[in-house]
């Protein structure tokens, strides 16, 4: 099959992917770490539900908002301890199993890949120098280097660059905000139900398809995408 042929038959030419939730399991860690920071600066301590509402938001936006009795002063602080406790339990995080056999089938299709991601440019660089990671993705966003989730500046960027059209870009998720900018940047999007959000809300954000498991998504992305 010649690479124009299979481009033909490809629905999207551009994957981007969140990454916290998505592709990597960290959710119950950064709910706890977000929890600790809270509790650290004196705050009321969000529940589960709401410390994970915020994950894939920046970071300064999702803590003031899972702290919204915390003062704006102390946000420098909050930050800090967040990363604090983030740093002493990273190591404890790994990918979903199925994630790079599915992102290998998926570059064999010529597929671009991209990581849309509510995380630090640092975070994402440290976390794609793993060496399975190497050579799988095209392109990558931060909040720190453009604007947060759900603003569609984030997907513009990465389409800009490799030079891909909205209606050729799948946005791939586990939360609301991941879904909302692709539907702000004017790009179709499918849901992960393992992450952050409860799937029951993405109805109304129309993905293509909600996954409940890497192996789901694979299936789906290589059947539809």
């Amino acid at each position: 099959m010649t690479q124009a042929v299979s481009a033909r038959r490809r629905q999207f030419d551009l994957i981007a992917f969140d990454w916290d939730g998505t592709l990597f399991d960290s959710t119950a860690i950064i709910t706890r770490c977000i929890q600790a920071a809270v509790r650290d600066v004196g705050g009321t301590v969000p529940s589960d539900t709401d410390a994970s509402y915020v994950i894939g938001m920046g970071l300064m936006a999702a803590l003031a908002h899972a702290a919204p009795d915390v003062a704006p002063e102390k946000y420098p602080l909050l930050g800090e301890r967040y990363k604090f406790h983030y740093t002493a339990r990273q190591h404890d995080i790994s990918l979903f199993e199925g994630v790079i056999p599915m992102l290998h089938a998926l570059k064999q299709r010529q597929h671009f890949l991209a990581v849309a991601t509510g995380k630090s440019r640092r975070g994402l660089d440290e976390a794609l120098a793993r060496d399975e990671l190497k050579g799988l993705f095209d392109a990558s966003r931060t909040a720190d280097e453009t604007a947060g989730k759900p603003h569609p500046l984030m997907l513009q960027e990465l389409m800009a660059e490799l030079d891909v059209a909205p209606e050729r870009t799948l946005m791939v998720g586990d939360t609301t905000h991941d879904l909302q900018l692709a539907l702000n940047a004017g790009c179709a999007s499918v849901g992960v139900s393992y992450g952050a959000h409860d799937h029951s809300a993405f109805e109304p954000l129309a993905p293509r398809f909600v996954a409940h498991s890497v192996a789901e998504l694979r299936q789906w992305l290589l059947t539809h995408a």
